[in-house]
C-alpha cells in the first residue's frame, strides 16, 4: 500500500445526508490537493468527525480510506469540454429559487448546502427557471468560506456545484432518492466570497437508475467561474 500522505476529517457541519459528508464538499477536499480539473468517485458514504487516511498513488491520483474501506478516489483530468447553456441572470435565479422543491424533512433536509431545515445552510435552493429545462439559484458565499485572498475554497465550490444537479434531474415528477457517485469539476476563475453569483444546473442524460447532469457557477455578469459534470445513481 502507498504511504499515507495526510489525515483529513470531514466535520459534521458539512454533512449532506444526516450521517455522512456532503459528496461535493468531500470530493472538493481531494480535488484541492491535486489542483486543476479533477474527477472524484465516491465509493462509500463519507464518515463524519473521524480521521480518514488520504493515500497518494501515482502522480495525480489519491484515495481516501476509512481503515480498510475505500471511501473515494480522485484523479487529475485534462481540461474538459462541457456545453454550458446560456447564462441565467441574478434576477432570473432569484425568481427560480421560489420554485425550489427541496423538502423540510427527509435525508437531505439538513444538508449544509441545500437543506431547508438548517438556518446556516448555503441556501443553494435551485428551482426551475421559467421557460427553460434547467434550475438556478443565487448564491453569495459567506466570508468564512474563503482564504485571505477572498477566493472561496475549492471544497465549497464543489459543494455548491453538487446539490443543484439533483433538482436538475428532477424537473418534473417525484423526487426519487439518488446519490452522487462521481463528480468532475474544473474551477476556471476564483469565486469571490460575499459576491453575488448564480449556480445553475441542467440534465444531460437519463439511463435507468443513472442520472447525468451539468452545473456551473456564474459571476453576476454571466461569466463561467466553475463547471462540473455530476453522475447520480438511484439505489436499488
Amino acid at each position: 500500500m502507498s504511504p499515507v500522505a495526510e489525515t483529513i476529517e470531514v466535520a459534521s457541519r458539512f454533512n449532506g445526508p444526516r450521517d455522512s459528508g456532503n459528496g461535493g464538499y468531500s470530493g472538493g477536499l481531494l480535488a484541492a490537493r491535486l489542483g486543476g480539473p479533477v474527477e472524484v468517485s465516491l465509493r462509500s458514504p463519507v464518515p463524519l468527525d473521524r480521521p480518514l487516511d488520504l493515500v497518494g498513488e501515482e502522480e495525480g491520483s489519491l484515495r481516501l480510506l476509512d481503515g480498510e474501506t475505500l471511501v473515494a478516489e480522485a484523479h487529475s483530468l485534462p481540461p474538459f469540454d462541457l456545453a454550458v447553456p446560456s447564462p441565467v441572470s441574478l434576477d432570473e435565479a432569484r425568481a427560480a429559487a421560489a420554485n425550489y422543491r427541496g423538502r423540510d424533512d427527509g435525508p437531505f433536509s439538513h444538508c449544509f448546502v441545500c437543506g431547508r431545515a438548517r438556518e446556516d445552510s448555503f441556501h443553494v435552493f435551485a428551482g426551475q427557471v421559467e421557460g427553460r429545462d434547467l434550475v438556478a439559484t443565487p448564491w453569495t458565499p459567506p466570508a468564512w468560506t474563503a482564504g485571505d485572498d477572498g477566493a472561496v475554497a475549492p471544497e465549497f465550490v464543489w459543494a455548491a456545484l453538487d446539490c443543484p444537479t439533483y433538482f436538475a434531474c428532477h424537473l418534473e415528477g417525484e423526487l426519487s432518492l439518488s446519490f452522487l457517485v462521481r463528480q468532475r469539476a474544473e474551477l476556471r476563475e476564483p469565486v469571490q466570497a460575499e459576491e453575488d453569483c448564480v449556480v445553475m444546473a441542467w440534465p444531460i442524460e437519463l439511463d435507468g437508475r443513472k442520472r447525468l447532469a451539468g452545473a456551473a457557477v456564474l459571476s453576476a455578469r454571466g461569466e463561467t467561474l466553475a463547471l462540473a459534470e455530476v453522475l447520480l445513481v438511484e439505489p436499488r
